[in-house]
């Protein structure tokens, strides 16, 4: 390591991004990746797996509010 560094000219925070920018990878497990993607095959269905898995993301989170209320 040098003794010094020249930061002249630097930018401060080049590179930071809000956490609510990031897109953060979710892994499924083997046998529900395996589950979505044969019923995908067997519909012939051209939506990708993000797709899927989000929309019943979704009616889950409709369906909890309409629990909570």
């Amino acid at each position: 390591m040098k003794d010094e560094y020249d930061f002249t000219g630097a930018e401060q925070g080049k590179f930071y991004r809000p956490i609510e920018e990031l897109d953060i990878p979710i892994y499924l497990d083997k046998e529900v990746k395996d589950f979505f993607v044969q019923k995908m095959r067997r519909a012939r269905q051209p939506l990708s797996l993000s797709e899927i898995v989000n929309s019943l993301l979704k009616k889950d989170i409709e369906i909890s509010e309409k629990l909570a209320q």
